[in-house]
């Protein structure tokens, strides 16, 4: 997620996604990591006036059925933009896929945002360049990934990733139970490698590993830039690391106008609108439940596989992806239990 993510996620992306910045399929404060990325520090509410007392006594499921959708239509977002991704491979490679989505994401980001450059130290750049090359790298790594290996199981590995960072940032004993259950997942799915890529399957690992790098640093660049400055840098910059590449893998493909337009399709779908969208529902929705609706991704990802990419999951398959996710909501749910009460 990524984007990616994934980015996320989105942001993978997404991924990231992405989401942004995506927050985090497992852990709130990776959440809330990517929601800073993206919005900054929000502000406290002023107190309602008695005239909106009315509105208060709306039902609460009511109130959040909003946002819980804009949470569900970014993950949808994020993931079929992979499984677009996928059916641009053939055409620009896999590295080619991540230069159009990054570069694509960064100059509609920047075209929106129009952040400003002026009036910030090195430290302030340096959480920049780390937090594009995290971008960069979670981008790489997962859309080598699902070149390699099913979308669903690359994003149920790579959602690793934060989870570790979750149970590393809990320091509970009950936190290695929901660490136990999600490798024993892992363990199913690739129980079988006679019809998953090893290395497919590292990439997404690895892609995991820059997704915690992601969380940590979108938190930092988001406590430095307001709104989504920030995250467009980040992006503009990821976007330069990749085209070395990119233009290595694909060359002159990148040129072709209904190349550039599908890849389009996948920064607006992998990056941009899943970034808006749970930017959007962070501002109603508390970072726990946003972070337990993200846990959905490995799943989400596993649909667009079987409608999209005719990618059919195994019972056993299906069971491992189960087990991840319930870690994840686990995680989740224990790191809110033990948050202390303001």
């Amino acid at each position: 997620m990524v984007v990616d993510s994934q980015a996320a996620g989105a942001a993978g992306v997404a991924s990231a996604p992405a989401a942004a910045a995506v927050a985090v399929a497992s852990t709130g404060a990776g959440a809330a990591a990517g929601a800073d990325a993206r919005t900054g520090p929000a502000p406290a509410p002023a107190a309602p006036p008695q005239a909106s007392a009315p509105r208060a006594s709306a039902p609460r499921g009511a109130r959040r059925l909003g946002p819980v959708a804009l949470v569900v239509a970014g993950g949808l977002s994020v993931q079929f933009g992979s499984a677009v991704a996928v059916l641009l491979m053939p055409r620009a490679g896999a590295l080619g896929v991540v230069t159009l989505r990054l570069v694509l994401a960064a100059l509609v980001l920047l075209l929106v945002c129009r952040p400003k450059v002026r009036g910030y130290g090195r430290a302030d750049w340096g959480t920049v360049v780390a937090f594009g090359t995290a971008m960069a790298g979670m981008n790489v790594l997962f859309y080598q990934s699902i070149d390699r290996i099913p979308l669903g199981a690359a994003v149920t590995l790579e959602v690793l990733g934060p989870l570790v960072l979750s149970v590393i940032a809990s320091r509970r004993l009950v936190s290695l139970l929901w660490a136990g259950l999600a490798f024993g997942g892992v363990a199913l799915l690739g129980g079988d490698f006679d019809r998953m890529d090893p290395l497919g399957a590292g990439f997404a690992l690895a892609a995991g590993a820059m997704w915690a790098a992601y969380i940590v640093f979108s938190a930092r660049t988001g406590r430095r830039f307001p709104q989504a400055d920030g995250l467009a840098l980040a992006m503009a910059f990821g976007a330069v690391l990749s085209l070395p590449l990119g233009i290595a893998d694909a060359g002159g493909a990148l040129l072709v106008p209904s190349t550039i337009a599908l890849g389009l399709g996948v920064a607006l779908l992998s990056s941009v609108l899943p970034y808006t969208l749970e930017l959007l529902a962070l501002r109603r929705l508390p970072a726990p439940t946003f972070a337990v609706l993200m846990s959905l991704e490995p799943a989400i990802a596993a649909g667009a596989g079987f409608f999209v990419l005719h990618q059919a999951l195994s019972l056993t398959d299906g069971l491992a992806i189960a087990l991840v996710i319930g870690a994840s909501v686990g995680a989740v749910r224990s790191q809110r239990a033990a948050a202390p009460t303001p």
